[in-house]
């Protein structure tokens, strides 16, 4: 008998890592050749990898998460669970014990064995009972305790990794503070580069960033308290090499707040000439 073919679906499993790992591609702002030259797999395995198509390599998933600041372990917690589902490694169901004799068909040793275990089981319910009271009245007595007085809210899990002056210079990917941005303007240069200013609410910073570019463009960006002050610190990157211009580039961050005013100029490595633009923080 000729065996089945494997379906042309991936497993929901398999497909809920691909979905992740689009989100992660996104992230980065890279193509598939970016991902290529950054990485050591290549541009169609990485087509096979973000479509569910091919389980892709432990090392692949990690050098990805690397690549879009993602914490290491939820990459490789849903690689796991793909994998083992794949490979049939996951665990089976175990079987079903066997039911007690009834008491009556029991020898004196098994009754006596089954009476000790009971004492035992009770036992340890109420001494894990009163330990369990006990640590909740402390909890409830310790200052800062939810509802108590001077408490603090549990630090995010999931939010921005820095705020105001901690970002300074920091990368707004790294630091998750492009998760939802504010785009403050948008500008198109002469060379057909494509710029935008960007603000973030929560982390209290702003940036810019380009593509459509060329290698040796250039962009600085910085944030002052009004138009013409030299208050801000300038923040600059340069497209290196064929990757950088294939991908979105991101300045580092300045720290900005509302009413502050954003500058980006361009300089282009064809020549033309500095091209510069701007816009305030709403209040």
């Amino acid at each position: 008998m000729t065996a089945p073919s494997p379906s042309p679906f991936p497993s929901p499993e398999r497909a809920r890592l691909a979905s992740a790992l689009r989100e992660f591609k996104d992230r980065t702002g890279l193509s598939l050749a970016g991902l290529a030259a950054k990485t050591t797999f290549s541009k169609s395995s990485w087509d096979r990898y973000l479509n569910g198509r091919t389980l892709p390599p432990r090392e692949a998933v990690r050098e990805l998460c690397r690549l879009a600041g993602e914490p290491e372990g939820r990459c490789l917690a849903l690689w796991e669970i793909a994998e083992s589902e794949g490979s049939g490694r996951a665990e089976p169901a175990p079987p079903p014990e066997p039911a007690p004799a009834p008491a009556e068909q029991r020898t004196p040793l098994e009754q006596n064995s089954a009476h000790r275990r009971a004492t035992l089981a009770a036992v340890l319910a109420a001494v894990s009972a009163v330990i369990l009271g006990a640590v909740a009245a402390v909890a409830l007595l310790l200052p800062g305790r939810d509802g108590g007085p001077g408490a603090a809210p549990a630090p995010s899990t999931t939010g921005p990794r820095c705020q105001g002056a901690v970002c300074e210079g920091k990368s707004p990917m790294h630091m998750k503070c492009a998760a939802s941005p504010q785009t403050l303007a948008a500008y198109r240069t002469a060379t057909g580069a494509w710029l935008e200013l960007r603000y973030s609410h929560e982390c209290g910073t702003s940036w810019a960033r380009m593509w459509g570019t060329r290698i040796g463009d250039r962009l600085e960006m910085s944030a002052a308290r009004h138009r013409g002050a030299a208050d801000g610190r300038v923040r600059s990157v340069r497209i290196e090499d064929g990757v950088d211009a294939d991908s979105y580039v991101y300045t580092p961050m300045t720290a900005a707040g509302p009413g502050s005013v954003v500058r980006a100029c361009f300089d282009p490595a064809a020549g033309g000439g500095e091209e510069c633009f701007d816009s305030r923080v709403a209040r």
